[in-house]
């Protein structure tokens, strides 16, 4: 079972869902619920346009805001991308990188998303770090070498003191959106992996301190078991986010 030394934080990605009234009842909502708990992080990464607002919704209650994305250039001729330092302005305080449908359905490489999390960090923004292998990888057995290849490029502009600052998410392609999660040794496995190749990167007190979430199809139903795996310290929920129903019994998981 883990021993919450680390704090687990569960974040809510948005994804482009939700009109302005939807994500600002919802936040409402959340916060009410969340209250002044310091027992769980909590986070929610809306679409870009309603950062500002939601952000200023938000202030002074536990429910952090990010980006779900930035770009690889601070500023210049990049139409319809945000910088990192715009996501800080508009009062995102962190940002997901690397997730799967950027690299999968966008094209992203491992160097780019390299240079994102080298922008987010120097503009001031946490990073979530997502990593995780296609089905047709697992099946090869695969799964181990593109969790390495992601995560050693990803990190690889990252110095020691800055590791405090990002947290990884571990989340299989074929288990996100698809009604399939991992199973709960399938994720305890590949997180142990992820913590020992940080490890070897880096030291084992910044292995042992480094939030490692696991995200693909989570939902109030698996959360508890994924939660009681040593190495998972969270949960990046998609889908399930989108409705405080839904999402608040994810954030109020009970070990007990």
């Amino acid at each position: 079972m883990n021993d919450f030394v680390r704090k687990p934080f569960i974040a809510g990605n948005w994804k482009m869902n939700l009109d302005r009234k939807g994500a600002l009842e919802l936040a409402q909502e959340l916060r009410e619920r969340l209250g002044a708990r310091t027992d769980v992080e909590v986070a929610i990464f809306p679409p870009a346009v309603y950062i500002d607002e939601l952000a200023r919704t938000l202030a002074g209650s536990p429910i952090r805001v990010g980006g779900q994305d930035c770009c690889e250039a601070t500023s210049g001729a990049f139409t319809g991308e945000t910088s990192a330092p715009m996501m800080v302005d508009a009062g995102a305080e962190l940002v997901i990188l690397g997730h799967s449908e950027r690299r999968h359905v966008y094209g992203e490489t491992d160097e780019q998303v390299g240079q994102k999390v080298r922008q987010a960090l120097d503009a001031g923004l946490d990073v979530i770090l997502c990593v995780g292998e296609l089905l047709e990888e697992r099946k090869a057995g695969e799964t181990e070498g593109v969790v390495s290849r992601q995560l050693r490029i990803g990190l690889g502009s990252v110095t020691a003191e800055e590791m405090q600052r990002l947290v990884v998410a571990y989340e299989p392609v074929w288990a996100i959106g698809t009604g399939e999660t991992a199973t709960p040794e399938q994720a305890g496995a590949v997180h142990s992996y992820i913590r020992g190749l940080v490890e070897g990167l880096f030291d084992a007190p910044i292995a042992r301190a480094l939030r490692i979430q696991y995200g693909g199809s989570v939902n109030s139903g698996n959360v508890v078991e994924l939660m009681a795996v040593q190495d998972v310290d969270g949960a990046l929920v998609g889908g399930a986010s989108l409705s405080a129903e839904k999402f608040i019994p994810i954030f109020e998981f009970d070990l007990s």
